[in-house]
């Protein structure tokens, strides 16, 4: 299971961290955070590998949010700095069928649940 938290109310310019958790499962795979706004798709935030050498971002969010995760304890994190309110949206984490970095929506097989992140102006 994969549970994301740290969303909440932020004003613009403001930073938020989020953490997805694992349990049950140890998710030796790339990690990845997505994202979708009300009445938009979801897409691609942020990957970071399995030994966390590789990331890749959104160009949206390149310079302004970072991925990282710690496997001792099962969980992967997006620092998100200098907020936007573009940036509202349900963040989502996702754990993918590879052990390398991808932005691959379909590569991803396990969904958590999202935290919501609202940037007021």
């Amino acid at each position: 299971q994969l549970q994301a938290s740290g969303g909440g109310l932020v004003t613009a310019g403001g930073s938020l961290r989020l953490s997805c958790a694992a349990s049950g499962r140890t998710f030796s795979s790339c990690m990845g955070w997505f994202r979708q706004a009300p009445g938009k798709e979801r897409e691609f935030v942020a990957a970071i590998s399995w030994s966390g050498g590789i990331t890749y971002y959104a160009d949206s969010v390149k310079g302004r949010f970072t991925i990282s995760r710690d496997n001792a304890k099962n969980t992967v994190y997006l620092q998100t700095n200098s907020l936007k309110p573009e940036d509202t949206a349900v963040y989502y984490c996702a754990a993918a069928k590879v052990l390398y970095a991808t932005t691959e929506t379909t590569k991803y097989d396990y969904w958590g649940q999202g935290t919501l992140v609202t940037v007021s102006s």
